[in-house]
């Protein structure tokens, strides 16, 4: 952070100790501001940019798989920076320096302060950055130059895309790196080797280095800002990705990578475009590999390249073309991590005695030995090897060098027809990685999605051409495309899917929440909090609401699946499941309603696991030491099935105790107990038990 943010930091701290005026208020205000800086360093060590769409796609997908015991030494900074977020609370026992006069006017400095200390701190560009990406923009201008190929390949050899983690070709630098990556820098020399790659904004994290290059459009979420990716059917469904065109071409599509497939979607996103085999950690986890070649990401760099070679002479005995994706993991920040095969691997550097660059020297020997492999097979002749990395570093222990360094993507294509030549392209993203692979199968073909073939001379215009701009506001409309090809354009009819809620293109679980502004566009979906964020909702907006119909009614719920629709003209109509089933428009007429606008609920557990539980009859049995004034719907469920057993509308006596009988005709492995409550209320189970109901014995 710049020296002004610690000047006005210092400043504060004396302005709080100066007057007991308001202490309080000025110390809690402050330890907020210093906590959310923390958070920002924390997020700034894991991102290198700050709050930014990585961090967003993460928080709002699913985090299992990744590597938080790599970042013990940031976890525990950000603890240390927390425990000091806390002191201006204690210096609220500080009585000397304090002058009781002037109180208002201290407190008034303070106010001013803060604020310019906030809009002066990262926090605020950050915001002010995220806020602009987020706004509707109109990608009508752009949208033709979506392009979707359809012409069959007048050439299908085999391909093998290999992605290198953080392995970016500033690396290759014999000033700053001598003899660090020798093997890589005579196969540079072998293949059409592009300089001067970038990442635009959208792809400079794993998944999104994947979506660029495949698909040819930046990655972002759906519309709203609570996108649970777990929840969402498909990955992108609307997108064409070079995976779902040579799937068209009669290829098969096959991913190796040793981390979970899970963290970050990528399984999904592998699997909805086009991949039919799909080897991750879950996979190699199965295989009897001993635990020494597995970190905290998954399985090592040796053990994955010496199946995938093995994996390519299969495939290619098979007889039909294929593409092979193999994505490395063990150069990831901030350290990165030495498999089995190279533990004797030293590296002598000025900059001193760092894993990660022991860690990139194996990576030279393994993915060169991969590579001259494959090329010396008898399959060679007929393979396409294409070697890049999956995005620029993140920070790591190297950060330091890195940064006045010249940073680039490797990007290198060999095969037998391509002539060594290295060619520095002009305004060249990752974007731009899938077309240039297809032009040099079949000159004819050099675009996919907003990629453009970097043989291209000169440049079109492109999504490229506009992320390397000072001016970002022509780069947001490709964002703006590329954010509706999660769901797609036709958006105003709901339907019930098996269970799920197809909006648009997509098939999403729920409940979900969208939110519809006055020219019917979808302006937000949330999968998140959806009752804090009906109640939240702009009043002028159409609100469309998904969820059990227990979120809805009160005593006696008719059917298992409903859809409220509420409007700005106090209209409101409920649609039942089997209106759900055949589909609904969100502009149909409402009915009028007088009043306050409905509340919605959302289950909250009150068990605190499953339970095995066997058939009988039961009684359970409540003590609430807070709960609701009114009625709320209890329910007995089957976690995995997701079935209701029993279901009861109740309401705590005068001690907050409740009864309800529970009836099971078969053996459940997981019972859980729930509430139906507004985001308002109040549910405190101090104590719960499901107890055997006493029999029933017939009078003589």
């Amino acid at each position: 952070m710049h020296w002004i943010i610690w000047f006005y930091l210092a400043v504060l701290v004396v302005l709080l100790v100066l007057s007991p005026t308001l202490a309080k208020l000025k110390a809690g205000l402050l330890s907020l501001l210093l906590l959310a800086l923390s958070s920002w360093w924390l997020i700034d060590r894991l991102s290198g940019d700050g709050i930014n769409s990585a961090t967003l796609y993460h928080l709002r997908s699913d985090m299992e798989g990744a590597g938080v015991g790599d970042f013990g030494a940031y976890i525990l900074g950000f603890l240390a920076l927390v425990l000091a977020s806390l002191t201006p609370l204690l210096l609220l026992r500080v009585r000397r320096l304090r002058l009781p006069r002037h109180g208002v006017p201290i407190f008034a400095g303070f106010a001013a302060l803060l604020v310019a200390t906030l809009v002066s701190s990262p926090l605020y560009r950050d915001a002010k950055r995220i806020h602009q990406q987020m706004q509707p923009v109109d990608y009508s201008a752009v949208a033709p130059e979506y392009s979707i190929p359809g012409k069959p390949l007048a050439q299908r050899p085999n391909i093998v895309w290999i992605y290198g983690e953080s392995l970016e070709r500033t690396y290759l630098d014999e000033d700053t790196f001598p003899r660090l990556m020798p093997n890589i820098r005579r196969l540079a020399g072998e293949a059409l080797d592009f300089r001067d790659i970038a990442s635009a904004d959208g792809s400079g994290w794993t998944i999104a280095g994947l979506v660029s290059s495949m698909c040819g459009v930046p990655l972002t979420t759906a519309q709203g800002d609570e996108n649970s990716m777990g929840r969402m059917g498909s990955f992108l469904p609307e997108a064409f990705c070079l995976g779902d065109y040579l799937k068209q071409q009669g290829y098969s599509n096959h991913y190796m990578g040793g981390a979970n497939g899970q963290f970050a979607a990528k399984a999904d996103f592998l699997s909805t475009h086009g991949f039919d085999d799909v080897r991750d950690l879950a996979w190699f986890n199965q295989q009897k590999i001993a635990r020494s070649h597995f970190s905290n990401w998954g399985l090592h760099d040796d053990v994955l390249l010496d199946r995938a070679f093995d994996r390519f002479l299969e495939l290619s005995r098979a007889g039909q073309p294929f593409m092979l994706t193999a994505l490395t993991m063990d150069t990831h920040h901030p350290a990165g991590h030495l498999p089995v095969a190279c533990k004797g691997t030293r590296y002598r550097s000025q900059h001193g005695n760092i894993g990660l660059l022991r860690a990139l020297k194996c990576s030279d020997r393994l993915i060169s030995q991969l590579v001259d492999r494959i090329r010396s097979s008898e399959f060679g002749e007929n393979t396409l090897v294409v070697l890049a990395s999956d995005h620029l570093a993140m920070p790591n222990d190297l950060s330091h060098v890195l940064k006045d360094m010249r940073r680039e993507n490797l990007l290198l294509f060999l095969g037998k027809d391509i002539a060594p030549r290295q060619v520095t392209a002009h305004a060249g993203t990752t974007l731009d990685s899938g077309a240039t692979a297809l032009q040099l199968l079949d000159p004819a073909i050099d675009a996919i999605g907003f990629g453009r073939s970097l043989l291209a001379s000169p440049r079109a215009p492109s999504a490229s051409v506009a992320a390397l701009k000072a001016d970002s506001r022509d780069y947001a409309r490709y964002h703006a495309f590329s954010r509706s090809l999660w769901l797609g354009e036709q958006t105003r009819m709901l339907r019930l899917d098996q269970e799920q809620v197809l909006v648009g293109v997509q098939k999403v679980q729920p409940p979900v929440l969208l939110e519809y502004d006055q020219e019917w566009q979808l302006k937000s979906m949330y999968l998140e909090n959806t009752s804090r964020k009906f109640e939240e909702a702009d009043p002028q907006h159409r609100l469309a609401y998904v969820d059990r119909c227990t979120a809805f009614e009160d005593g006696s719920a008719d059917g298992q699946w409903c859809a409220l629709l509420v409007d700005s003209d106090q209209g409101m109509r409920l649609f039942r499941d089997d209106q759900l089933r055949r589909g609904i428009a969100i502009d149909a007429p409402l009915q009028a309603f007088t009043g306050p606008r409905p509340s919605v609920r959302q289950s909250r557990m009150i068990s605190r696991q499953p339970r095995h539980t066997g058939p009988g009859q039961y009684m359970l049995e409540l003590y609430a030491a807070q709960r609701p004034q009114r009625g709320f719907w209890v329910e007995a469920v089957s976690s995995s099935r997701q079935v209701v057993v029993a279901q009861q509308w109740v309401q705590a006596d005068s001690e907050g105790r409740i009864s309800m009988p529970l009836g099971l005709d078969h053996e459940i492995d997981d019972l859980e107990i729930r509430a139906w409550l507004s985001h308002a209320e109040l549910l405190a189970i101090d104590d719960y038990a499901l107890v055997p109901a006493a029999p029933e014995h017939p009078r003589s």
